[in-house]
């Protein structure tokens, strides 16, 4: 009798295990679209900002830049867990509309620098926030939703930020 518990035992643990799915996947095609699209943004912030940290000439516009850095990378870092489980693997450059906006930037100083960076903040996270917004109400993954509107509110926050400084310069 012993023996045939330890066996049922066995048994029911190998059929649970079996239907515990070796990766995450995603609720559906469009998560994992929104998540390569919010990983891309986060790349794009960084390396323009991190130019910004460096060529900026106004310090707020400068703190703006090393307060982007910082916060898209802890974006990044809280998305990674949902990327890793999907299989999605992370850009490593800024794409083809941020190359030429990292160039254009990089020819630029002082005040001139200062508007384009701002301008540039402006528009990129009034489109995230869309992003944002739209795959928060779509979505159907509760844990994937709950990161999705903590990143938007961050993104809301970096938008009204950029708006407000560059009304300043």
């Amino acid at each position: 009798m012993k023996n045939m518990n330890k066996v049922m035992c066995c048994a029911m643990l190998g059929c649970a295990a079996m239907m515990i799915p070796a990766k995450a996947k995603a609720a559906d095609d469009n998560d994992k679209k929104f998540l390569a699209m919010a990983a891309q943004g986060d790349v794009n912030e960084i390396k323009i900002s991190e130019l910004a940290e460096g060529k900026a000439s106004n310090p707020a516009v400068k703190a703006f830049a090393k307060r982007m850095v910082m916060e898209h990378k802890m974006m990044s870092a809280s998305m990674k867990p949902f990327a890793d489980s999907w299989g999605l693997n992370a850009p490593m450059d800024v794409d083809a509309d941020h190359q030429k906006e990292w160039q254009k930037l990089n020819g630029l100083s002082g005040k001139d620098f200062d508007k384009e960076y701002m301008d540039a903040m402006v528009d990129d996270h009034g489109k995230a926030l869309d992003a944002f917004t739209s795959e928060a109400k779509d979505t159907k993954d509760a844990k994937f939703k709950a990161a999705v509107i903590k990143g938007k509110t961050h993104v809301a926050a970096h938008k009204n930020m950029a708006y407000d400084l560059k009304k300043k310069l």
